[in-house]
C-alpha cells in the first residue's frame, strides 16, 4: 500500500513519456582575438590576447532556480544540448562547465537522465524510465556559448600593471579550460627600450599604459603572421 502511495505522489506532474535524442554535434572554432590591426584597452587582470580552440555549443539558459512539482528543481545556469527531435530539444542534467546548471531531486523521486524544452514550451525533467515531469512556469531559453573542448589548447596574455616605465604581462596556457602551471610565465617589459613587446609569436604596439589599464595595437597574435 505504501509503495502505491509513493508511486501516486511521483505521478503528480507527469506529462507523458519521452526518450531523449542524442544527435547534436557542437561546432569547433578557432578563436584568435582581438583582430590583428585593432586597437584595444585592457584593465589590470584582463586578457589582452586570446587564442585557442573552442566549440560553439547550443545550451539552455535558466536564469533563475526553477522547481518542477515537488520532486525536481533546476539550478540557475547553462545546460548543454545533446539532441533534438520532433518533440523538443534535450540537454545534460548535470553540466561541469563555467556557470553550468544541474538538476536536483527529492530522495523518493526517480533518477533523472535529461532536461527537455518541448515544442509546446514546457520545461521537463526526464527520468530513467522516460517519464516527463514538466512545468510551464519558467524563463528558460535557447542560446549559444563558447565551451573549451576536451583536447582544446588556449593561450592568453594578461595585463598585470605598471611600475615606473615597466609593464608586467602574464602569459597563461590552458588545456581543456584548466591552467597548465608549468607553462605560465610573468614577463616585465621596459617601455624605454621599445614600445613593441612580443611573446611566443605575439607582437603588440603599446600606445599607452598606466597602473590601471593598457592601450595597445595588435600586430600579431600567437604564432600567426600578419
Amino acid at each position: 500500500m505504501k509503495k502505491i502511495f509513493v508511486m501516486g505522489l511521483l505521478s503528480f506532474g507527469l506529462i507523458g513519456c519521452a526518450a531523449p535524442a542524442y544527435n547534436y554535434q557542437a561546432t569547433p572554432k578557432h578563436v584568435s582575438k582581438p583582430p590583428i590591426g585593432s586597437v584595444n584597452t585592457a584593465y589590470v587582470g584582463d586578457k589582452m590576447l586570446e587564442q585557442g580552440v573552442l566549440v560553439d555549443r547550443d545550451v539552455l539558459s535558466i536564469p533563475a532556480n526553477t522547481k518542477i512539482n515537488f520532486a525536481y528543481s533546476l539550478s540557475t545556469g547553462y545546460y548543454q544540448k545533446v539532441g533534438q527531435d520532433k518533440k523538443g530539444s534535450y540537454y545534460n542534467p548535470v553540466n561541469n562547465i563555467s556557470n553550468g546548471g544541474s538538476v536536483q531531486k527529492m530522495a523518493i523521486a526517480d533518477p533523472f537522465k535529461a532536461v527537455m524544452l518541448g515544442l509546446d514550451g514546457k520545461l521537463c525533467v526526464i527520468t530513467v524510465f522516460n517519464a516527463k515531469n514538466c512545468t510551464d512556469q519558467h524563463s528558460a531559453s535557447h542560446t549559444s556559448i563558447g565551451v573549451a573542448m576536451d583536447n582544446s589548447f588556449q593561450q592568453t596574455l594578461i595585463y598585470s600593471g605598471k611600475v615606473g616605465n615597466k609593464i608586467n604581462i602574464g602569459y597563461r596556457e590552458f588545456s581543456s579550460n584548466v591552467a597548465r602551471p608549468a607553462f605560465n610565465n610573468d614577463v616585465e617589459y621596459d617601455l624605454n627600450e621599445s614600445r613593441q613587446i612580443g611573446y611566443k609569436g605575439a607582437l603588440l604596439d603599446i600606445i599607452d599604459a598606466n597602473n590601471q589599464s593598457i592601450t595597445f595595437k595588435v600586430l600579431r597574435n600567437f604564432n600567426k603572421p600578419n
